[in-house]
């Protein structure tokens, strides 16, 4: 099990790093979008990360939200408000676009989710001593 939740995590931080590069990279529309679906699948990766560890941890959640929510109540997750946001906007890309949406989502991943994907990713790294 040790071996999954190590998995999980480096890809977890391959994902997290091509959506930094995205981020730091976008000149225009087309990249904006393209990083909006790494976000997408960054955080589908992270909080299945974090169910992975719970289910570790001896510890069982149904969905991201619940997941979420437990991780912070176990110590392993920091920020989870905005990882709760983070959640919210994730939906919102993928059931409903439109320009606007898109541009304030594109800011709050540059300017919030990059930096919080980094944090619990050293917190996980922590936790099982790598």
């Amino acid at each position: 099990m040790l071996e999954e939740v190590k998995y999980s995590l480096e890809k977890l931080k391959k994902a997290s790093k091509k959506l930094d590069d995205a981020v730091r990279e976008a000149i225009d529309e087309l990249d904006r979008d393209g990083a909006i679906q790494r976000f997408e699948f960054t955080f589908e990766v992270f909080w299945k990360t974090l169910r992975i560890f719970l289910e570790y941890e001896g510890y069982r959640c149904a969905g991201p939200r619940s997941c979420i929510k437990e991780a912070a109540r176990r110590g392993f997750l920091k920020e989870a408000e905005i990882v709760l946001d983070m959640l919210e906007d994730r939906n919102k890309t993928s059931y409903i676009y439109d320009e606007s949406t898109a541009k304030e989502i594109f800011e709050r991943i540059k300017q919030e989710y990059v930096e919080v994907f980094r944090t619990n990713i050293d917190l996980l790294r922590d936790f099982i001593g790598e």
